[in-house]
C-alpha cells in the first residue's frame, strides 16, 4: 500500500456543510481498492473528538498559530481520520467556518490546517506512518502546497482539489507573517491576488497537479465568467488540470434499501408509485396527473432558484405540482412562499434541511429540478438518477457530463437519462418544462427513462481508479 494524506475542513460521517464532506468521506474507502491507504486529516471542531472516538496522539506541537495543538486518530465511516486539535482555533460554537458570519480568524484556522498537513508530510507521524501524497481540498487546505514548497525539501506530491471557486481563502496581504509566510513570495506569480492572498490561488500555484469534480467544469474555469479572477491562474496550468467527476454512496443512496422509503428497483417501480402518494400527502399536496417536480438545494441564485417561481407557474398551470426542501437567500425564501400560497395543493414547501425527508423526496418526486447558473459537479442530479427522480438540469459543469439530454438523437439511440436546458434564463427552463410535461404523458417512453438513468454506474468505481493513477503519476 502506497499513503495518501487527504486534508479538508469537513467530512462525513463528522461534520457536512455540502458536497465536499461526502467526497472527503467517500475517497478513502474507494482508493482503498487500488493500493492507497487514505487517512483524512481536518480540525477537531467542538465535539469530534468524542464523535471519532479519537484518543491515539500521533503528532504534537507547544506552539500552533497562537497555542499548543496534536493529532488525535480515530474513526469514522469505516475510515482513519486525523483530529487536529487545537482548542484555540476549533473549539468553539457555531459551524465549522462560523455561524451566521464567518469567523475573523478563519485564515489563522485553515493556515493552521495545511501548516500540519505540511509537517505530517515532512516527518511522518509518531506511528510511521508518513504520506507518499498530500490532496488538499479547496481553499481551506490551500497552503499546505505551499508550505511544502518553502519549507524544508521534500519527495512528497501533492493534489490541490478545486471543489467551487467561488470560495478562494482571500486574506489581507498584512498577515502574510501571521501566516507564516515568505514576503518575497507575494507576488503575482504566486501569493499576491488582486493586493491581497488568496489561499486557493496559492494551492493552484504550488501543487503538482489540480483536478477539479467534472471534466466539464473544468474547461469552464479558464473562462472569466466561470474563474472568477483565477482563469489565468488555471489556464496557465492547464496542463496539470484535469476534471474528475464524483460519485455518490450507493450503499446510503439505495432505494432497494433505504429505510426511510417504500422499497423498490428498476426492475419494478410499484414501490415508487407509493412513495409518489406518501410524498403527496407530506406536503399537502392533490393528486396530479402531471409530473411531481422536486427541489432539495440551498436556495440562492448559484443554485439558480431565482429561475423557480417565474417558470413553475406555468409548469402548475399544465398539471405539475412541486415539492421544495431547502433555505438560503432571504428574497428568494419569500417569492418561493409566495408561489406556495398563490398555488395551494399543487406547491409545497419546506423551509430548512431534513436528511431523512430528503429520500422520501428523492423516492416519491417524478423529476428533480437543478438549474444552477455554475455546478462543479453537483449529487442531486445522480440521487435523482438512482431513485428514478429524472433530473432536469442546466447545461454546465457536472450537470452537462452526468446526465444525457433528451434530444432527438439521444431518444433515438435509447441512451437519454434527463434534460438540460441552455442558455440558463426563465424562458429556457420554462420551455424546457413544457417539453417535460409533454414526455411524462408517454408512460411507456418515461417508464424507460427512469429505467435507463437508474442503471447508470453513478458510484466511485471510475473516478477512484483515476484519482488512483494521479496519485502513481504525481507520487514518481
Amino acid at each position: 500500500m502506497r499513503n495518501v494524506l487527504s486534508v479538508t475542513s469537513e467530512c462525513v460521517p463528522l461534520v457536512k456543510t455540502g458536497g465536499l464532506a461526502d467526497v472527503a468521506g467517500a475517497l478513502p474507502a474507494a482508493v482503498a481498492a487500488h493500493g492507497w491507504d487514505m487517512r483524512t486529516l481536518l480540525p477537531a471542531y467542538k465535539g469530534l473528538l468524542k464523535k471519532a472516538a479519537a484518543q491515539d496522539v500521533v503528532w504534537k506541537s507547544k506552539e500552533l498559530f497562537g497555542g499548543p495543538a496534536r493529532v488525535v486518530q480515530g474513526e469514522a465511516g469505516g475510515n482513519v481520520v486525523l483530529l487536529l486539535d487545537a482548542p484555540h482555533l476549533y473549539d468553539r460554537d457555531g459551524g465549522p467556518y462560523g455561524d451566521p458570519v464567518d469567523f475573523p480568524d478563519n485564515p489563522q484556522r485553515f493556515a493552521a490546517l495545511s501548516f500540519v498537513a505540511a509537517e505530517i508530510a515532512r516527518n511522518g507521524l509518531s506511528d510511521g506512518w508518513r504520506p507518499h501524497v498530500v490532496h488538499a481540498h479547496d481553499w481551506q487546505a490551500g497552503l499546505a502546497p505551499t508550505y511544502l514548497k518553502y519549507g524544508t525539501p521534500t519527495d512528497v506530491a501533492t493534489v490541490m482539489t478545486v471543489h467551487n471557486i467561488a470560495f478562494q481563502g482571500v486574506a489581507p496581504a498584512a498577515m502574510l507573517g501571521a501566516l507564516d509566510l515568505p514576503l518575497d513570495a507575494f507576488t503575482p506569480d504566486e501569493l499576491e491576488y488582486w493586493g491581497q492572498i488568496s489561499t486557493l490561488k496559492a494551492g493552484l500555484v504550488h501543487a503538482d497537479a489540480i483536478t477539479t469534480v467534472s471534466p466539464t467544469y473544468a474547461a469552464e474555469l479558464m473562462r472569466p465568467e466561470f474563474g472568477l479572477g483565477l482563469e489565468g491562474v488555471l489556464a496557465a496550468r492547464a496542463g496539470d488540470l484535469s476534471g474528475i467527476l464524483n460519485g455518490i454512496d450507493t450503499d446510503v443512496w439505495n432505494p432497494e434499501t433505504d429505510p426511510e422509503i417504500t422499497p423498490y428497483s428498476a426492475r419494478s417501480l410499484a414501490g415508487k408509485k407509493k412513495n409518489r402518494t406518501a410524498l403527496l400527502a407530506e406536503f399537502g399536496l392533490s393528486p396530479t396527473k402531471g409530473p411531481l417536480a422536486i427541489i432539495v438545494s440551498r436556495l440562492t441564485s448559484q443554485k439558480g432558484m431565482d429561475l423557480i417561481a417565474g417558470a413553475a407557474e406555468e409548469f402548475v398551470a399544465n398539471g405539475g405540482a412541486l415539492a421544495i426542501l431547502g433555505s438560503g437567500d432571504p428574497q428568494i425564501e419569500d417569492d418561493l412562499r409566495l408561489l406556495a400560497r398563490n398555488n395551494p395543493g399543487q406547491v409545497g414547501l419546506c423551509i430548512g434541511y431534513d436528511e431523512a425527508l430528503s429520500h422520501r423526496m428523492f423516492a416519491g418526486g417524478d423529476i428533480v429540478l437543478v438549474p444552477s447558473r455554475f455546478e462543479p459537479c453537483g449529487l442531486t442530479q445522480l440521487y435523482g438518477l438512482r431513485y428514478g427522480t429524472v433530473p432536469v438540469v442546466a447545461a454546465t459543469g457536472g450537470l452537462a457530463d452526468s446526465v444525457v439530454n433528451s434530444n432527438v438523437a439521444a431518444t433515438q439511440m435509447g441512451v437519454s437519462t434527463g434534460f438540460q436546458f441552455h442558455p440558463i434564463d426563465k424562458g429556457v427552463f420554462a420551455h424546457c418544462l413544457r417539453g417535460v410535461v409533454d414526455a411524462f404523458s408517454r408512460k411507456t417512453d418515461w417508464t424507460r427513462l427512469q429505467k435507463r438513468g437508474m442503471k447508470q454506474d453513478l458510484g466511485w468505481g471510475a473516478s477512484s481508479a483515476t484519482y488512483a493513477a494521479l496519485y502513481e503519476r504525481v507520487a514518481k
